[in-house]
């Protein structure tokens, strides 16, 4: 790559998280393939720090509370009419990150909230997949020369042991690419081209950003809790108990409060806590039923 080319480049860092399931044999060699690729891109003096590939094991919730906020772009790509609607891209949405993806699962439902010119959708359509595989089946469907030769890289051996991802090359041969991957994948990289010259505008990506989060409303755990219990179980809502008002001396004595929260005029300034169950008033003892038997834990019982 010539340095002038090098200067158009955005510079991005790559993170895949997931987990195979235990019977998930190319799943689990898709992993494999991905840590390959990034011993290679990571120390290529070429691509320095233009390029960096990062996979998290064990990706779980506490993972996606840090990696979710401070994602720009997050890709949501699987053939479309293969997911069904799933969350981790409201998720994505509702923080500000833009999604490039298929016209597929939640990002169908998204494009509606936020709008088309907030996302970057590539790929072929749920519609489009049948006929397309017929083509594949027959062999007439062109492939994409960049495509090929990103194959032929991994049978070469460029990403490691050529053998090990054999699996994963006769997936992809002619007749048998059943997710299409061959076809979406010009337009992907069409779409990452969009992506790069977007966010060189930071400040028509940083609109996006904030249209794609003030659109995702829809998509609360309160709105659609409401809706089951409207449309499907049939329940009326129940008003908590509380607030009640306990004072300032009295959750110091048990933990809840530190010992330097300032008191007001009279020892007896008061919080205002909602408590989520009925209980019996607060107590004189720590050790009273709503607060547990332990002041350490008692601010996550009850309260």
């Amino acid at each position: 790559m010539k340095p002038q080319e090098r200067s158009k480049v955005v510079p991005r860092v790559v993170i895949f998280g997931g987990k195979a399931a235990p019977g998930y044999f190319i799943a689990k060699l898709i992993i494999q393939l991905i840590n390959h690729v990034a011993e290679v891109v990571n120390v290529d003096k070429e691509i320095g720090d233009l390029l960096k590939i990062v996979f998290i094991p064990n990706y779980c919730v506490s993972l996606a509370e840090l990696i979710i906020p401070a994602s720009d772009l997050s890709q949501h790509i699987s053939t479309a009419g293969m997911e069904a609607s799933g969350t981790s891209n409201m998720k994505f949405a509702m923080n500000g990150c833009l999604i490039i993806g298929t016209l597929d699962g939640a990002n169908i439902e998204i494009r509606q909230e936020i709008g088309d010119e907030n996302m970057f959708i590539f790929g072929a359509k749920a519609s489009e997949v049948e006929p397309l595989r017929k083509q594949v089946r027959e062999k007439s469907l062109e492939v994409d020369k960049r495509f090929s030769h990103i194959l032929s890289m991994i049978e070469s051996g460029t990403f490691g042991d050529a053998g090990l991802f054999a699996p994963i090359i006769a997936a992809l041969a002619p007749g048998n690419d059943y997710y299409l991957l061959a076809y979406d994948f010009p337009s992907y990289v069409d779409a990452q081209n969009r992506v790069d010259e977007c966010y060189r505008n930071q400040s028509e990506w940083t609109r996006k950003s904030i249209l794609s989060t003030s659109g995702s409303g829809r998509f609360s755990s309160d709105r659609t809790i409401k809706q089951y219990a409207d449309q499907i179980w049939g329940i009326q809502p129940v008003r908590r108990p509380g607030p009640v008002s306990v004072s300032v001396e009295r959750l110091q004595h048990i933990g809840v409060v530190s010992g330097d929260v300032a008191l007001g005029a009279s020892p007896n300034s008061a919080i205002s806590l909602e408590r989520m169950t009925p209980s019996r008033s607060v107590g004189t003892s720590p050790k009273s039923t709503q607060f547990g038997n332990s002041p350490k834990t008692s601010q996550n019982n009850n309260w």
